[in-house]
């Protein structure tokens, strides 16, 4: 469409000289450059141009390449071919000798750049477009198609992660249903997405489960940080730590599904500070001993059998929850555990035998009551609650809000989650 003198004009050749193109997804509106047909140079010149500028731009961002390269040409040149065999061969050496010697530098700096950077082209950047189409996350308007964009990749020994850009109008919950067919088109065995900022994602498929085998038990630290806790392994690889300070813990799980590995992990975790006094494990165990019995040379107090003193310990808690609020009043907000002053970390192996299935009902008051001041005054004077339940729903358990930290297993029903 043309504007001249007399208005606007409707003439077709003018009008196909506006061409839709397309790059890396997104639409640029472009003049169809027919007038230059007359004049190759230019299109030459254009071309030779682009490609100058992304070889440049290739080579700064790959120095070690590109000082290869370089010095391998300067070698050639000044000293023949003889000069760059010695030269390839000395950096040989060079590189077998650092991986023998300090293998975990090696394979940071080498080994895991280059399995990334293979991963990220071969696995990735070259099914993209298709998955994207395929999945439903691509987008069309204006007859343009618009795809995510892959900013970032960095892949570990058991996981990829990819930080993506989403498009215009997207959320997170669109990639979330995504998940499944994201993990069969990439060849991973589940995917999940983390929030990073407004309009960045990052999606991260596992293609290791470093937890099939069995793990081993974990060092326990000579010096434990109550902040960060050992207790296990993480899907990823990584530690899984967990953080006591200031917080109760819940663990929900059914029959089976591992809640006793996660409070002997804590226990074991903690057991330095027990030797020295600094924290004191005051533990109930309503099914008679059957779990927890096996540490009782850690537990300073221990009630297994009578109900009445499972009742008697929490409200003995309670106690000295309030003395030390009253002497740590205006002094700190955090309790600092000491031997003097110990941690008292109250576990309660199935604390729904107590809030819920109790016939005595007397002692059932007694007990939710205590529990209740525990929950929601103990964690700043150093009294920290650890409870293990297999129906962690609000019937059997009332004060589950008040437990900072849950850590669910495998549980049975969708409710319960």
């Amino acid at each position: 469409m043309r504007h001249g003198s007399g208005g606007w004009s409707t003439d077709p050749n003018a009008m196909q000289q506006w061409q839709p193109r397309y790059v890396n997804g997104y639409r640029y509106g472009s003049i169809d450059r027919r007038q230059n047909e007359g004049d190759p140079w230019l299109s030459m010149i254009g071309a030779l141009t682009a490609v100058i500028l992304l070889t440049v731009w290739w080579l700064i961002r790959h120095p070690v390449f590109t000082t290869l390269v370089a010095s391998t040409a300067w070698l050639y040149a000044q000293y023949g071919p003889a000069a760059v065999a010695a030269h390839h061969t000395i950096l040989t050496v060079l590189l077998a000798g650092w991986f023998l010697l300090h293998r975990s530098s090696f394979h940071t700096l080498v080994t895991h750049r280059l399995y990334t950077r293979w991963r990220a082209w071969w696995i990735y950047r070259r099914r993209w477009q298709p998955a994207m189409v395929l999945s439903g996350l691509a987008a069309v308007f204006e007859q343009a198609e618009y795809t995510p964009k892959i900013r970032r990749i960095h892949c570990d020994p058991h996981a990829d992660h990819l930080l993506v850009v989403m498009l215009s109008g997207q959320a997170v919950e669109d990639y979330e249903r995504s998940t499944d067919a994201l993990a069969h088109t990439f060849g991973a065995l589940w995917c999940r997405i983390r929030f990073d900022r407004p309009g960045r994602i990052w999606l991260d498929f596992a293609h290791h489960d470093p937890l099939t085998p069995v793990i081993p038990a974990l060092p326990v630290p000579a010096t434990p940080d109550l902040r960060a806790l050992p207790l296990g392994r993480r899907e990823d690889g990584a530690p899984w730590l967990l953080t006591l300070t200031g917080s109760h813990v819940l663990v929900a799980g059914a029959t089976n599904a591992g809640k006793g590995s996660v409070v002997w992990s804590l226990l074991r975790a903690v057991a330095p500070l027990i030797a020295d006094g600094s924290v004191q494990a005051w533990v109930i165990d309503p099914k008679g001993g059957m779990e927890m019995a096996p540490g009782w040379p850690l537990y300073t107090r221990f009630a297994c059998q009578n109900h009445t003193a499972m009742a008697d310990l929490l409200e003995d808690a309670e106690t000295l929850l309030r003395e030390r609020a009253n002497r740590l009043r205006g002094i700190t907000r955090q309790h600092t555990p000491t031997p003097d002053d110990p941690l008292i970390l109250v576990v309660v192996d199935e604390i729904a035998a107590l809030t819920a299935y109790l016939p005595d009902r007397d002692l059932r008051r007694r007990i939710a009551s205590s529990l209740g001041v525990l929950l929601s005054q103990g964690r700043a004077v150093g009294v920290h609650v650890v409870a293990a339940v297999q129906d962690p729903r609000k019937d059997t358990l009332p004060m589950r809000d008040l437990f900072p930290t849950r850590i669910a297993l495998r549980l049975v029903e969708a409710e319960q989650v």
